[in-house]
């Protein structure tokens, strides 16, 4: 499956973003996808999840709350809505995209729990 993000851009501290990642060449609703942000200097992290269905999500500590992951499956698209922004969520986004598998809730954190990747999208927060 090949997936693209967009969406990203420049936002003031305490502004809203979405990003969005269209998935193609695959049956969309076979994947659980997740979201995964690398700011300048450090690795990649989680960030959010969502299982194939829509029926459950995941959210790092440092966006729960703020962060809302959801999905379209008759879009093939999965979202990550923003708010309440600020400097620290500066990073680029990924989306990925995770085979469904029975023990994925187990480890839908690891970036070794996804199976094919989009090409991030840039988000930059200023104060």
């Amino acid at each position: 499956v090949q997936l693209q993000a967009s969406g990203g851009g420049w936002v003031q501290s305490g502004g809203s973003l979405r990003l969005s990642c269209a998935a193609s060449g695959g049956t969309f609703t076979s994947y659980h996808m997740g979201w995964f942000r690398q700011a300048p200097g450090n690795e990649r992290q989680f960030t959010a999840a969502i299982t194939s269905t829509g029926g459950r999500t995941y959210y790092s500590p440092s966006v729960k709350g703020r962060f809302t992951v959801s999905r379209d499956n008759a879009k093939n698209t999965v979202y990550l809505q923003m708010d309440n922004s600020n400097v620290a969520d500066t990073a680029v986004y990924y989306c990925a995209a995770a085979l469904r598998r029975s023990d994925w809730n187990g480890y839908y954190y690891r970036d070794s729990a996804y199976d094919f990747w989009g090409q991030g999208t840039l988000v930059t927060v200023s104060s």
